[in-house]
């Protein structure tokens, strides 16, 4: 279990241990050059494979990506198709590229309306590298900040706890994953500046940067950038 006396000594490096990104932008990026929003999706891909190195190589640890919320099921059913598709090729054909590396890949997320090609998918990418350790990355697909929390507390319910034993602590380790610590720094990009349902619970005393890049756009010194802002950040957690 993690608390805040772990978080404090995680910034000492000035390196985030956990870094949440929320890739904004695919669809804008493409737009802007007369490009397919499928085109838009596989440039963010190119440019997720490239931080995931390069954060990882840095000393992040934990690398949680916004890939695909619960929301995004009520966009084009041709655009999601196009998106699920090129997810179930990645999932597939990035092993090799994250056994390179020593990254553990991890799906989270409800997954209740994935189908079965990208369900095998993720089932293959987890199974291929769970005895990496060097880093890991925490695709988040169908997923939802309020769900998370939403089916910690069924499950907890479900086993019987009491209300007087739902504390933080218990709520955090019903969690989709509970071994992972907090995330010390989200970055979004395309300008937007807001959570938008990204690991509420997690993200709690997270320190917050917002890039007006596009996602398929940000690149390693953009990333060197947020993370010299990280380091000057004094971290409080509410004292």
């Amino acid at each position: 279990m993690y608390n805040r006396s772990t978080m404090t000594e995680q910034t000492d490096s000035g390196v985030p241990q956990h870094l949440g990104l929320i890739l904004d932008g695919n669809r804008r990026w493409a737009k802007e050059r007369g490009l397919s929003s499928a085109e838009g999706y596989r440039q963010g891909l190119k440019t997720l494979r490239r931080i995931i190195r390069s954060a990882t190589r840095s000393g992040v640890r934990y690398i949680s990506a916004y890939v695909f919320s619960t929301e995004n099921w009520n966009r084009d059913k041709d655009e999601i198709q196009h998106l699920m598709r090129l997810l179930t090729w990645a999932l597939r054909h990035e092993v090799k590229e994250f056994n390179r590396e020593d990254i553990r890949l991890r799906v989270i997320g409800s997954k209740l309306k994935l189908g079965h090609a990208i369900a095998s998918a993720v089932h293959y990418a987890e199974e291929a590298t769970k005895e990496n350790a060097r880093g890991t990355v925490l695709l988040c697909l169908d997923y939802g900040g309020q769900q998370e929390v939403v089916d910690a507390v069924k499950r907890i319910a479900e086993l019987g706890y009491q209300p007087e034993d739902i504390t933080p602590e218990l709520i955090s380790k019903f969690l989709y994953a509970p071994d992972v610590p907090p995330i010390d720094l989200v970055i979004r990009t395309s300008g937007e500046q807001r959570i938008s349902n990204f690991m509420l619970w997690e993200s709690a005393y997270s320190e917050l940067v917002f890039d007006k890049i596009n996602w398929p756009d940000f690149d390693e010194k953009r990333l060197a950038a947020a993370f010299e802002e990280y380091a000057k950040r004094q971290r409080r957690f509410g004292k």
